[in-house]
């Protein structure tokens, strides 16, 4: 018989690797949108975001406030190399003040320039996972194989596939606020039923084709300890298993949050890394950033009192890549 436990909703989990990978099969197979827009398809949900969907966003711009959710890229980011090697952004100037003060430039006609570079993995801080970032049993979103990512690059459901894609309705889930607290503890699951409870409790009715961002306060957290600790890979608040329900059901386009991941660290169920990619990324073809910082968010829904806003998001059309720095823009 299958030992099951309870989540913090009184719902009930595997205990089990064996019945943890059933579980992910199960939902897989469930929440599988291959061919639902094609089988040439390589954007997955982004699909929901109709003509009608983004006029509606368009009129959410009313009072003319923009936040900013991205994390400045410099060497104070996020990552230690602990996974895959991840290392923050390199800064590097070509042409600087000096140059134009030794002469380096006295051959150009009045004119004097500076130009810099910058050397950073595509997923070191605010960014989205491409639909290629992810396999599950040897198959990626729309059932392309590993063939298609290769040294030089993806062949299909690469992150230039979404360049004009990430745009629309956006809507955060305060989860902090909504339980009452500063921030969630890294281990601390969210699941489908309290993802709906939020939602109720802010008065923000949730659409086919929302961008939804869920905030854990884990970036709040680390600020007020003054440094980033295991932020990259380690134990965090997220996400659960069963959250699947609801972004599935409820068509969302696009989730992101504020932790490495999006999802709970430990997983919340055993044997299977990172589950809801594997549902989400993979099979329903849903679009997940992580590392965004909500904390400007979180203070400006309150203050305009709604918590539903025009929302971009565009990724780099870097070509070939699986994923993409951004600087995520909500318009209230």
């Amino acid at each position: 018989m299958t030992e099951l436990r309870d989540d913090a909703q009184g719902q009930q989990l595997p205990t089990t690797e064996e019945e943890s990978i059933a579980l992910v099969d199960e939902l897989c197979l469930r929440y599988r949108n291959w061919g639902r827009w094609g089988h040439d398809d390589q954007r997955g949900t982004l699909n929901l975001i109709t003509p009608e969907a983004l006029r509606f966003a368009a009129t959410l711009i009313q009072t003319g406030r923009v936040v900013s959710c991205g994390l400045p890229f410099n060497s104070d980011g996020p990552q230690s190399g602990g996974f895959g090697g991840r290392t923050n952004p390199v800064h590097s100037m070509l042409q600087d003040g000096g140059d134009i003060a030794l002469g380096a430039q006295d051959d150009i006609a009045l004119l004097r320039y500076t130009d810099d570079a910058v050397s950073m993995p595509l997923q070191c801080g605010t960014q989205w996972d491409a639909l290629a970032h992810i396999f599950y049993r040897g198959k990626m979103y729309n059932g392309h194989g590993l063939d298609r990512v290769t040294s030089t690059g993806a062949t299909v459901n690469s992150i230039d596939q979404i360049a004009d894609g990430v745009v629309g309705r956006g809507v955060l889930l305060d989860i902090p606020r909504h339980r009452g607290v500063e921030w969630l503890e890294p281990g601390e699951a969210i699941d489908d039923v309290e993802l709906s409870e939020c939602a109720s409790a802010q008065g923000v009715e949730i659409r086919s084709g929302d961008i939804v961002l869920v905030r854990t306060g884990q970036i709040a957290q680390v600020r007020s300890t003054g440094s980033w600790g295991q932020y990259d890979s380690g134990p965090a608040p997220g996400l659960g298993v069963s959250a699947a329900h609801w972004f599935a059901s409820n068509e969302i386009a696009a989730l992101a949050t504020d932790t490495w991941g999006a999802e709970v660290l430990p997983n919340d169920i055993p044997g299977v890394f990172q589950p809801l990619h594997l549902i989400l990324l993979v099979n329903a073809g849903m679009t997940i950033g992580e590392i965004f910082d909500l904390e400007g968010l979180s203070a400006a829904c309150r203050e305009e009192g709604r918590y539903d806003f025009f929302f971009s998001a565009p990724p780099l059309p870097i070509t070939g890549a699986v994923g993409s720095p951004i600087n995520p823009l909500a318009v209230f």
